[in-house]
């Protein structure tokens, strides 16, 4: 009799052992997955507030010296530090004196050298005041470098009409088209 009851005792898993299992590892992997879905709507939050508020340094900046960051004529007696003027031809062109002369002016918080430090965005993207042409349009802008095509389309929607060739929001995109396939579009700009 004991050699019955040891051979019971070594059965396997039942079928609903099983799925109660199955079960507990979908419900993991789904809070994973809508865990990273929040980082990522956190990010392209964050990217959008950075976007407003060096929208808002632009304007600060040229409100107070009639002239635009990185293209002032007069940099260097608007804000004592900086390392060079601009052109003064209303494009900003100077995208690495952009930053510093925004952050020197007090509009921006960080420390530029005028020559090689960029910003950069919450997916770790290099970030420019730049006069660029992104998705057929030109002008000057914010250009945000290198971003999942999900960010640039959220960022896109959101702020303009979810389009990458129209709009204020433009995106290199292939094709044209935002496809969420997890491909890194190459600028994403926001013109003002």
């Amino acid at each position: 009799m004991t050699f019955l009851h040891s051979a019971a005792r070594r059965r396997g898993f039942t079928l609903v052992e099983i799925a109660i299992v199955l079960v507990i590892i979908g419900l993991l992997l789904g809070g994973v997955l809508k865990g990273q879905g929040l980082i990522d709507s956190a990010k392209v939050k964050n990217i959008i507030q950075q976007s407003n508020s060096l929208t808002a340094a632009v304007n600060a900046y040229q409100d107070k010296f009639r002239a635009l960051p990185g293209d002032d004529p007069l940099a260097t007696t608007h804000v004592p530090g900086a390392t060079g003027n601009g052109n003064g031809d209303g494009q900003i062109s100077e995208y690495y004196l952009a930053p510093q002369h925004l952050a020197l002016g007090g509009f921006i918080t960080g420390s530029y050298n005028g020559s090689t430090d960029f910003m950069t965005s919450a997916q770790g993207g290099a970030v420019y005041l730049y006069n660029d042409v992104v998705g057929g349009r030109g002008g000057n802008g914010i250009r945000f470098d290198n971003l999942p095509d999900t960010f640039a389309e959220q960022i896109d929607s959101k702020l303009d009409d979810g389009k990458p060739n129209t709009g204020s929001v433009r995106a290199n995109t292939a094709g044209g088209a935002y496809t969420s396939s997890g491909a890194i579009v190459p600028r994403t700009a926001i013109f003002f």
